[in-house]
């Protein structure tokens, strides 16, 4: 791949109480736990070395605090387009509970009574990617889970709803990029815990 096209690297926030239990975080504005704070510094150790034209992180704790520990924190813009989906009355509870009152619910596809739907999601998702792409500069950003899966289907220019086959754990960095010219946008890396980031 040409070195020379930029990329976007995704972090997901580090581990929280309820990333733990299953519990669907949205605006509740939790800390992270020591495990979390660990995974943030290992971030910082697998970016050291990368340059970022831009870094954009949500507002809430969990993800500022994670971009804090992995060194970014002093380059980094607050970008409430970041904040993770708001589920509602579903907020604080597991997707198993929910399926005992809705045996047929999908985050992916009916969204959240009281919160915000798919299609909201991804006017969010659109709008940031209509301000990073294209550009010259490599863009990190921290935030959440489902709004970074939304993210990536976007980006790749597919349905919202392909975000539901996107798993992404705490902590863990993913690269979005282009193959051969900037009208080829591609998923370069996923969901990944181990490996070291390199545009190269």
């Amino acid at each position: 791949m040409d070195a020379a096209l930029p990329i976007v690297c995704l972090a997901r926030h580090g581990e929280t109480a309820w990333s733990m239990t299953g519990q669907h975080t949205g605006l509740t504005d939790l800390s992270l736990t020591e495990q979390g704070d660990r995974n943030a510094r290992q971030l910082g150790q697998r970016l050291s070395g990368q340059t970022f034209g831009q870094v954009f992180t949500s507002p809430l704790k969990r993800a500022t605090r994670t971009c804090e520990l992995a060194g970014f924190g002093a380059a980094a813009e607050v970008d409430r387009t970041l904040v993770e989906w708001n589920y509602g009355k579903f907020e604080g509870r597991t997707s198993a509970e929910i399926r005992r009152e809705r045996p047929d619910w999908e985050l992916f596809r009916d969204g959240c009574p009281g919160g915000e739907t798919l299609d909201d999601v991804r006017r969010r998702a659109d709008c940031l990617i209509e301000r990073i792409r294209p550009g010259a500069d490599n863009v990190l950003l921290f935030s959440s889970g489902h709004f970074l899966r939304v993210l990536a289907a976007r980006w790749i220019n597919r349905e919202a709803s392909m975000g539901g086959n996107l798993l992404l754990n705490t902590a863990s960095l993913s690269v979005l990029g282009y193959e051969h010219d900037l009208f080829h946008p591609v998923i370069r890396l996923w969901n990944d815990t181990q490996q070291f980031i390199s545009s190269q």
